[in-house]
């Protein structure tokens, strides 16, 4: 059904119960897909942003200090409850007997885990960074850059035949391709491993098992939406990786701001208020159950629209049971990984002709013929990417 134009608005289309802008998009602008920002919930969060309204007085959250009987002290008594209360809904990481250690999202807690897991500054050389290819993008620039000299960017882990220390980044589900990963480094010497797991939340992929690893990464962005809140959080098992972790942090940034803290922990309590006593695990009312239908949604339309091109195959992913939900699922990733048809040789390139702005894959340490597009964008700029796909020809 299309709904016309009210006062000069786009006009509207729905879909399952939710009001969708059609495209205004022209034919020389671009759709840019290329990255990871995750406005896809702001639907949700504008049917409960009553229920969100956070209150801070001129004379409230001053201090550097959060709570000092703490170990992460910059961190508040609330954004702490709010963080276990979430896992104890969600169930998909053990807290219990680990540090909880609070970060300007997960890209400060990464460098902050470097600097921790790294051998003391009078090793003669500097510990290798790895992770298996295709990784997330940003592990090479987020780990050269300080041009440190503890640890060094080394390339893909499936290749990594030094038998020296090493840290291993297990992404899962991985940025790109949304598969569920484990370490795969075959060395003689014993090396230290970063869970980021940023996207294993229930809209993404089914919730299989409650994980328990020493160094474990989330982060609020991609959980819930929020990105500009800046805020992700670490288990961590080792009190003296914690206590390292922290110090980075202090040094870097003196904590975490407090006015983030407060709204991220108000946002997390609606979501976790919705599951009290529950009668229905199927109610837009849920954050989890909203998301992931959207998810699935998006999904099941960009699937169409790439059969339709040719050009493009898809990853497949197996089906699962989930825990949280209760049911079987496939995954339903946060970004859609391609790879080209025989006879075109730049994935990036192809798709910029066709004005959408991705990320290739040389980017992710692997083949051009790969390319990375975001399912999270809005919904004006995803049913625009589903309409250039499916009238692009292979030529």
């Amino acid at each position: 059904m299309v709904v016309s134009p009210i006062n000069g608005s786009s006009p509207l289309s729905h879909s399952n119960g939710r009001t969708i802008p059609l495209s205004t998009f022209s034919r020389n602008s671009f759709v840019n897909v290329e990255k990871g920002d995750p406005v896809a919930f702001r639907s949700y969060w504008e049917k409960v942003r009553d229920e969100c309204t956070v209150e801070i007085k001129g004379d409230e959250w001053m201090s550097y200090l959060g709570d000092t009987n703490n170990l992460c002290w910059y961190m508040v008594p609330q954004m702490r409850d709010a963080i276990l209360r979430l896992h104890n809904v969600v169930s998909n990481a053990v807290t219990k007997d680990k540090f909880l250690v609070l970060g300007t999202c997960s890209s400060q807690l990464y460098q902050a885990l470097l600097y921790a897991l790294s051998p003391s500054e009078s090793s003669h050389r500097p510990i290798n960074v790895v992770a298996a290819a295709p990784y997330y993008s940003e592990y090479k620039d987020a780990t050269d850059i300080l041009q440190s000299r503890l640890f060094q960017w080394t390339g893909d882990a499936a290749l990594y035949d030094k038998d020296e220390p090493y840290i291993e980044v297990v992404t899962s589900p991985n940025n790109p391709d949304g598969t569920l990963r484990v370490p795969v480094v075959n060395s003689r010497v014993e090396g230290k491993i970063i869970y980021d797991l940023a996207y294993y939340w229930p809209q993404y992929t089914p919730i299989t098992d409650q994980l328990d690893h020493d160094v474990m990464v989330f982060t609020f962005s991609k959980c819930t939406g929020h990105v500009g809140s800046r805020i992700g959080w670490a288990f961590v098992k080792d009190i003296e990786v914690a206590k390292k972790m922290i110090r980075f942090t202090q040094l870097n940034s003196i904590g975490v701001s407090r006015e983030s803290q407060i709204r991220a922990a108000k946002m997390i309590g609606v979501i976790c208020d919705g599951y009290k006593n529950l009668k229905s695990i199927e109610s837009d009312h849920l954050f989890f159950y909203y998301s992931k239908r959207l998810m699935k949604e998006r999904w099941e339309k960009f699937k169409i629209a790439i059969e339709k091109s040719k050009v493009f195959t898809l990853t497949k992913y197996p089906t699962s049971y989930c825990h949280f939900n209760k049911d079987l699922s496939e995954q339903y990733p946060a970004f859609a990984w391609l790879k080209c048809v025989e006879g075109i040789k730049d994935g990036e390139s192809y798709l910029e002709n066709l004005k959408i702005r991705t990320r290739g894959g040389e980017r992710f340490g692997v083949s051009s013929k790969y390319v990375r597009v975001s399912m999270i964008g809005t919904d004006d700029e995803f049913n625009e990417l589903c309409t250039r796909l499916s009238n692009a020809k292979r030529e």
